[in-house]
């Protein structure tokens, strides 16, 4: 006895239908029906995005194993839905078989280093040998993605190691560098201090010269019959008398030796270029 039996079918996907074993038809979304128990609902496929997570230890061309994540997204095609439902008995292994193969094949040949620079690489040659092999059974390769590259935790060690060292040894350069550049600008500077600092002196020196010339010469013109000499001689007695006055006054004077001669001033004329002397000694 036949009896119709209802079933629904969701968006995105389709039902396969088999009379007495054989395959039937292919019902679309929404109520359907099929005659019981000549006709049977045997499966479903989902047209939506599906991926697929693969890992995969492997060793590279300098001996360090490592594992490789590979995403696969994949999508049955409408039009080979035959293909996909009674070709391959478990796609996602025959998936997972592939990219095993290929990455182990094109590892080995990468060092390390060059590994994380060649995802891109990695993943296109996953994606044309899915996309070779799988489309004839139906599915369709979207995107082959490398999302995680993890070798060994002893290795990640090192290269963390390595790397600190790399930045370590370039921090010292540039800090010495720096320490230079402050010593040179300090150089210059001490340098360019000095210069101005004769500079000053030289002229100061040369205004106290001038007015010195300029003292004795109105000097002469002013008094007759006075001599260079006993200009001088006045100038230097001046200045004796100030040095002595500044000398009493300071803090820690207690006292202070004046030659006690009647000369019209040669004894301290004398005495202060004997001390004059005996300083540049």
């Amino acid at each position: 006895m036949c009896v119709p039996c209802f079933f629904t079918v969701s968006t995105a996907e389709v039902g396969v239908v088999e009379r007495f074993g054989k395959f039937s038809r292919l019902v679309q979304p929404g109520l359907n029906c099929v005659v019981c128990p000549v006709e049977v609902l045997v499966g479903r496929l989902s047209f939506r995005v599906q991926q697929l997570d693969v890992r995969v230890e492997t060793k590279t061309l300098d001996n360090v194993f490592i594992t490789a994540v590979v995403s696969v997204q994949y999508q049955i095609l409408r039009e080979k839905v035959y293909d996909a439902f009674y070709a391959l008995t478990n796609p996602t292994q025959q998936i997972t078989a592939h990219v095993y193969d290929v990455v182990r094949s094109e590892l080995p040949l990468l060092e390390l280093d060059a590994v994380f620079e060649a995802k891109e690489e990695l993943a296109l040659a996953v994606k044309n040998a899915l996309s070779e092999t799988m489309g004839a059974y139906g599915y369709q390769i979207l995107q082959t993605l490398i999302t995680d590259l993890d070798p060994d935790n002893r290795v990640k060690a090192a290269m963390n190691e390595i790397n600190s060292s790399k930045r370590l040894k370039f921090a010292v350069a540039e800090r010495a560098e720096g320490d230079k550049i402050l010593q040179v600008k300090a150089a210059e500077a001490e340098s360019e201090a000095k210069y101005l600092s004769g500079v000053g002196v030289a002229k100061q020196r040369k205004a106290i010269v001038d007015g010195l010339k300029n003292s004795i010469v109105d000097f002469s013109q002013e008094v007759e019959g006075s001599s260079t000499k006993q200009v001088m001689d006045l100038l230097l007695l001046t200045q004796y008398f100030d040095m002595v006055r500044d000398v009493g006054a300071a803090n820690h004077c207690r006292t202070t030796f004046v030659p006690s001669s009647k000369s019209s001033g040669d004894d301290v004329r004398n005495a202060l270029l004997q001390a004059e002397s005996a300083k540049n000694v």
